[in-house]
C-alpha cells in the first residue's frame, strides 16, 4: 500500500516537473483546457492524429471523437486540450466543446454575412445531398439545388431521383446558409440561393407580357422548362402549354425543341410562361361554331371514372359527364365507350370563358318525336 502511494506521488511530481520544463521550452506551449488549432495528419478507425502548429501531435480518439463530423488529412480542426502527455508522448485532445463550439460560431458568421462558400458533396439520399461545412455536416434539399443541377425525371419517381443525384457525389458546388441551428445539430444549406444572386440583374430586364424564345431543356408531368438568354429558365405549366386539354406535355414537345412564350409571372428568382398566349384562342369563336342543343359527332379521347373527353375537332373538347351517358346509373365507364370511339353527342352547355362545352350521350339518342301523318277526310256522300 505505502509502496503505491509512493509510486503515484513519484509519478505525480514527473508530470509536475515535465509541465514546468514544457513551459521555460516553449511559452506556446498549450495547456491542459486550451483549446487549439490544428491540421488533421491521418485518420485511423477511431482516431485522428493532429498537427498543432508544428508545436506537437494530437491524438484524439474514442469518445472524445465527434460522430458528426466526418473527417480527412488536411482538414483545419479546432480542438480542446485534455491531457498534455500520453502513452505517445502525444497531447491528448478532444472534438467535443471548444472545436464544436468554434466550428458553429463559424458557421454563424457565414449565415449572418450571407457568404457564399464552397462544400463538398459527400452523400445523397431521395430527399437531397449531404455536404461539410467547418467540419459539420449540412443537408442540401433537392429543392434548393440550382437548375444547372435539379433532377428533373418525368413521373417524378424518387429512384431516377436518387440516380441524378448520386451523380453529384464527390463534386464542389457553391452555396449559401439558409438556416443554421447549433442546439439542433441542423444546417442547411442552398445553391439556388447562389444562382438566384447571380441572376438578379439579368432577370431584372424582363417584365410580364414580354415574349422570349429559347429550347426546351425538360420535359415533366406538370409542364416543360424553357432556357433563354443568359442560362435564365422559365417554366411553361402544362396548363399554359396549348388551349386544348393534353394529358401529358411530352405528346407536344420534347427536349432541344425551339419555341416562343410570353412571360406571365416573374416571382424572385422563378419566371412562368406561356405558349398559348401568344396562339389565338378557338374558344372565343365557339359560340359561331358550335350551338346547346346541336348533335355533334365527336372522338372519345379519354375515360375517366367521372365521364368522357371528347375531341369535337383539334382545338375543341368537350366532357360527357358520367350522368349524360345513359338513362340507368352507370357503374363503370369502360362499359359505354372505348378510347377512339367516334360517337353521336348533344351539346348541353357551353362555357367559352372557362373553356368547357358539356355533352351528352344518351340525349343524342333519345328520338326526335315523330310526327303523324296527316289522313284525309273523305266526306259522305
Amino acid at each position: 500500500m505505502l509502496t503505491n502511494q509512493l509510486t503515484q506521488q513519484t509519478k505525480e511530481q514527473e508530470v509536475s516537473e515535465f509541465d514546468k520544463l514544457l513551459t521555460k521550452t516553449s511559452p506556446n506551449f498549450p495547456k491542459i483546457g486550451d483549446s487549439v488549432k490544428g491540421t488533421v495528419i491521418s485518420v485511423g478507425r477511431n482516431e485522428v492524429r493532429i498537427d498543432i502548429g508544428g508545436i506537437a501531435v494530437g491524438l484524439v480518439r474514442g469518445p472524445e471523437l465527434d460522430p458528426n463530423i466526418n473527417l480527412s488529412a488536411g482538414d483545419k480542426v479546432e480542438a480542446a486540450v485534455i491531457d498534455l502527455d500520453n502513452e505517445f508522448g502525444e497531447i491528448e485532445l478532444s472534438l467535443k466543446g471548444a472545436g464544436r463550439k468554434q466550428s458553429w460560431d463559424n458557421l454563424k458568421d457565414v449565415f449572418g454575412e450571407g457568404t457564399v462558400v464552397p462544400v463538398k458533396i459527400l452523400d445523397a439520399n431521395k430527399g437531397g445531398l449531404i455536404v461539410r461545412l467547418e467540419g459539420v455536416n449540412g443537408f442540401l434539399p433537392v429543392s434548393q439545388l440550382s437548375p444547372e443541377n435539379y433532377p428533373r425525371v418525368v413521373g417524378g419517381e424518387k429512384n431516377k431521383i436518387l440516380e441524378k443525384l448520386k451523380e453529384l457525389v464527390g463534386q464542389t458546388i457553391d452555396v449559401k446558409i439558409i438556416d443554421s441551428n447549433p442546439e439542433e445539430e441542423k444546417l442547411i444549406v442552398s445553391e439556388k440561393a447562389v444562382w438566384e444572386t447571380k441572376q438578379e440583374g439579368v432577370i431584372s430586364k424582363y417584365k410580364v407580357g414580354d415574349t422570349v424564345e429559347g429550347e426546351i431543356t425538360a420535359v415533366t408531368d406538370f409542364g416543360a422548362f424553357v432556357r433563354f438568354d443568359e442560362n435564365l429558365e422559365g417554366l411553361v405549366h402544362i396548363s399554359e402549354i396549348a388551349w386544348q386539354r393534353i394529358d401529358h406535355p411530352q405528346d407536344l414537345l420534347k427536349p432541344g425543341d425551339r419555341v416562343k412564350a410570353e412571360i406571365i409571372n416573374v416571382e424572385g428568382s422563378k419566371i412562368f410562361l406561356s405558349m398559348k398566349k401568344l396562339i389565338p384562342d378557338p374558344w372565343k369563336g365557339v359560340i359561331e361554331k358550335y350551338k346547346v342543343g346541336q348533335t355533334v359527332k365527336g372522338c372519345v379521347l379519354k375515360i375517366n371514372p367521372f365521364g368522357l373527353f371528347v375531341e369535337l375537332d383539334p382545338e375543341i373538347h368537350g366532357l360527357a359527364h358520367i350522368s349524360e351517358l345513359a338513362d340507368k346509373p352507370v357503374k363503370d365507364v369502360n362499359e359505354i365507350a372505348r378510347m377512339g370511339d367516334e360517337l353521336d353527342f348533344r351539346i348541353v352547355s357551353i362555357d367559352p370563358k372557362s373553356h368547357r362545352l358539356g355533352l351528352s350521350l344518351k340525349k343524342a339518342k333519345e328520338e326526335e318525336p315523330v310526327q303523324e301523318p296527316e289522313t284525309a277526310v273523305v266526306a259522305e256522300e
